[in-house]
């Protein structure tokens, strides 16, 4: 608890710093606040530096250890289908009670017509990056070069790779498969031991990197934008606070436990703005927290930052409501549900690049007879709701896998004797 209370403090007195640093307008202390931000990248560095031995070690350990094979496909159909449970949950969620605040926007046509110019004007559609289609994202997922991926980031091929690896150990004599599964379990443990030492210096990471993302906001949540900002990430708040019930409900998890798990990844995903950074403090959560097994720690979790953003639905309807409001289009109830289904579908193919589902949703909103520039206006002010979505991704994956293996997070199936 007390890890907990000093990273949050350490997020909310960087936030106030870094925000009181932008409306002094001095340049001194806005140099200083941005001098400061570095200090965090390395701290977010030095995480991204276990994510993918951990990962590796973890899903090839879980695997390896179950030779039951039809118990991996059942958990991982299970996985899939509670995230789109909760993908379909969350849209419908904001489709819910989104409307009743978009709805007390008034935009004067004068700041419409600026924001709507500075839509087309920025290109920031024009000028994305080129997306993978589908066929390309489904090849993408059996890796050509295993290490090419590591490096990458990519961490569905790795992920695959590892189950691929885990399989190939559980058909070895049993000498042999002992001596490579207890090297893993070996590597896992000795990663989790780094990890504990980065997140030890969490409080120091996140106050510089929260600095600069205050010094941030205060320049840009103004007018309307302001509004979509408040009303989109006070829904991603509520949804992801409903999950805690949900978990109690679902997970047999304590309220208390879940709570103290996930807060400090929530942490570093609110300030790194990075599912994959907070991976490892989720992980560690889990075991250490809620006594979770391999199948939450090995399998479910990898999987769930892999494919599962429950964040799209969610921001793909709070976007659409505002730009309608903005473009003077009105969005009936049909064009919302479907907008939840193709958000939900899409979300398992969205790559991991900055506001990467926001680009996707420039066709979906000519189908739904909106400007697909509007979704520029997004974009530009992504780095802030981002931080909410983040949080609320990194919130579903813990609850998700929680779910998922059931009995309170604790993974019930019996070992193998060599694992042991």
């Amino acid at each position: 608890m007390r890890f907990t209370l000093s990273v949050l403090a350490a997020l909310i007195v960087g936030l106030a710093a870094g925000a009181a640093a932008a409306a002094a307008g001095n340049a001194t202390l806005l140099a200083v606040a941005r001098g400061i931000e570095p200090v965090g990248t390395l701290w977010i560095n030095a995480i991204r530096m276990t994510v993918i031995p951990l990962v590796v070690a973890l899903v090839v350990t879980a695997v390896a250890t179950h030779a039951d094979l039809t118990r991996v496909g059942r958990l991982g159909g299970r996985a899939i289908a509670a995230f789109a449970v909760l993908l379909v949950a969350g849209g419908l969620f904001t489709v819910a009670i989104a409307p009743f605040s978009i709805d007390l926007l008034r935009i004067a046509p004068d700041v419409a017509a600026d924001l709507r110019a500075g839509a087309a004007a920025t290109g920031a559609i024009d000028t994305a990056p080129e997306m993978p289609t589908l066929v390309d994202r489904i090849l993408e997922i059996i890796p050509a070069n295993p290490i090419r991926a590591a490096a990458d980031g990519a961490m569905l091929p790795v992920v695959v790779f590892s189950l691929a690896f885990g399989l190939a150990i559980t058909r070895l004599e049993a000498g042999r498969r002992t001596s490579l599964v207890r090297a893993f379990r070996a590597l896992g443990d000795a990663m989790l031991v780094l990890v504990k030492w980065v997140l030890a210096a969490a409080p120091v990471g996140i106050f510089a990197l929260a600095v600069g993302l205050g010094a941030t906001m205060g320049a840009s949540a103004v007018g309307a934008l302001l509004h979509y900002i408040v009303t989109l990430a006070l829904v991603l708040t509520a949804f992801a606070l409903a999950l805690y019930p949900l978990v109690r409900l679902a997970g047999g998890m304590p309220l208390r436990r879940f709570a103290a798990a996930v807060a400090p990844a929530q942490a570093v995903a609110f300030s790194s703005r990075s599912s994959l950074a907070a991976l490892p403090a989720l992980i560690a959560g889990a075991r250490d927290r809620l006594g979770a097994g391999s199948a939450v720690t090995g399998f479910a979790l990898p999987l769930a930052v892999s494919v599962f953003r429950v964040n799209v639905p969610i921001a793909w309807v709070v976007g659409a409501l505002f730009l309608g409001e903005l473009y003077g289009i009105r969005l009936d109830l049909p064009a919302l549900l479907g907008l939840v289904l193709t958000s939900t579908l899409i979300s398992f193919s969205v790559p991991g690049i900055p506001s990467a589902s926001l680009f996707l949703l420039a066709p979906v909103l000519v189908d739904l007879g909106l400007p697909a520039a509007g979704a520029g206006i997004l974009i530009a002010v992504d780095a802030i709701p981002d931080m909410f979505k983040t949080t609320a991704n990194t919130t579903a994956h813990l609850a998700a896998s929680v779910i998922v293996a059931g009995r309170g997070g604790a993974d019930a199936a019996e070992e193998s004797p060599e694992a042991r």
